[in-house]
């Protein structure tokens, strides 16, 4: 499968495959703001999705490129599985746009894990975004590969950020 992605597909196609996750979902993302999901006729907040999937037994990692705001945070302290569970990292220098489902599927594009980027907007208030959406191996394991690479702080060592960043390894344990 190779998929284009636009727009509400990023809310269809991809943000849908999240609760479906049976072992891992990594997700890369610039900006991080207070998401909503479908929830029958109602809604919740995408934390809820993640906070059932770390229930289950599902590693997801959250890489960022800053801290979220307000509402977000509030909704985060309603899930307490998210606080022990959840692998989350901030690196200043994200700005790619990454989800990988169980190590098969990958979605690559713009969408920032928001509202308007990949959520419940309307037509109206939705950003333009655009993205791939494909479960060709090579293509997987690149993405994989880019994020894995900076969730292990590969390039921290060399980073002229290094001195902002709250999630910076210590420095002594790389040795």
């Amino acid at each position: 499968m190779l998929k284009y992605i636009a727009d509400k597909e990023h809310y269809t196609e991809v943000l849908s495959r999240c609760e479906g996750v049976k072992h891992d979902l990594w997700i890369a993302t610039a900006d991080l703001k207070d998401l909503y999901v479908a929830k029958g006729r109602d809604s919740e907040p995408f934390l809820a999705v993640l906070n059932r999937l770390l229930c289950r037994g599902v590693e997801v990692r959250l890489l960022h490129a800053k801290e979220p705001g307000e509402r977000f945070r509030e909704d985060f302290d309603r899930y307490p599985g998210l606080w022990s569970k959840l692998d989350r990292r901030l690196c200043l220098r994200v700005h790619f746009k990454i989800m990988i489902f169980d190590c098969t599927t990958a979605y690559i594009g713009s969408a920032n894990l928001t509202g308007a980027g990949m959520g419940m907007k309307s037509v109206d208030g939705r950003n333009f975004e655009a993205g791939i959406l494909t479960d060709d191996p090579a293509l997987v394991d690149a993405a994989a590969d880019h994020l894995d690479g900076v969730w292990q702080s590969c390039h921290c060592g060399r980073c002229r950020h290094k001195n902002l960043c709250g999630d910076r390894p210590n420095e002594e344990s790389k040795g």
